[in-house]
């Protein structure tokens, strides 16, 4: 009984230095969180929440300032991977997979280029961007989503892209609408600068371009990857 009292006794005065200590302890904490972020910030693993969309938005306004002034050279896709028969109708994506990387994430299709609207639903999976064209019309389908190489998000949307990097050409990517599969097959991987690269909406024939940050590069730093159109069919053929 001696002991229990004891026990008792010593978890009570404790209990009762932690709380005159509180402020210490909070101050302790603080320091160690900051610290903590502060070293994460520098290896520069902290998830890039705001930038994806922003870089997305610029890249494309470039290419749209650029198309005005009749200064965009459209390129073509490699004929051998025109679709023989093309879909008949304009549909919206809803959801991409990329089998190679075990890949699979719901799209989104926003009505507006609002910066705040497009990293709301980032936090959700990928997006497609809402002047770029829509599966089965000639154009770019530009659909970008985030990453992040942390060893645990509390979010999963923020590793919708993660892998992308590398996928190698001839890789098969499936988007598809509500009733229609679009596949398409890997021509390029690139790392490419957000202050200079451009993504053009206005292309010979059906295109598909994939873009996230590059968490291990700078900020403004993203992979982005392009593939052209092979074939569709329709979900319940």
């Amino acid at each position: 009984m001696d002991t229990i009292v004891e026990y008792t006794a010593s978890l009570v005065a404790s209990a009762r230095l932690a709380y005159e200590r509180k402020w210490s302890f909070l101050g302790i904490f603080v320091l160690a969180f900051v610290v903590s972020v502060a070293i994460l910030a520098q290896l520069d693993l902290l998830p890039n929440v705001p930038s994806t969309s922003k870089n997305i938005l610029d890249a494309v306004s470039n290419d749209l300032t650029k198309s005005s002034l009749g200064a965009l050279a459209a390129t073509d896709s490699t004929g051998s991977l025109r679709a023989s028969t093309p879909p008949a109708v304009v549909e919206e994506p809803i959801r991409i997979e990329i089998p190679s990387l075990s890949l699979t994430a719901t799209i989104a299709n926003p009505t507006t280029t609002s910066v705040s609207t497009l990293d709301e639903l980032l936090l959700k999976g990928a997006v497609r961007y809402p002047t770029s064209a829509k599966l089965g019309e000639t154009g770019n389908v530009v659909i970008f989503g985030h990453s992040s190489y942390l060893p645990v998000v509390l979010n999963p949307a923020y590793k919708t892209f993660d892998g992308i990097q590398k996928l190698k050409q001839g890789d098969v990517v499936t988007v598809y609408s509500s009733g229609t599969a679009y596949t398409y097959a890997v021509r390029t991987m690139k790392k490419e600068s957000a202050n200079d690269a451009i993504i053009p909406l206005s292309v010979a024939g059906k295109v598909l371009t994939l873009a996230t940050c590059n968490s291990f590069g700078a900020k403004e730093d993203r992979f982005v990857v392009t593939a052209d159109f092979v074939e569709s069919h329709s979900l319940g053929a």
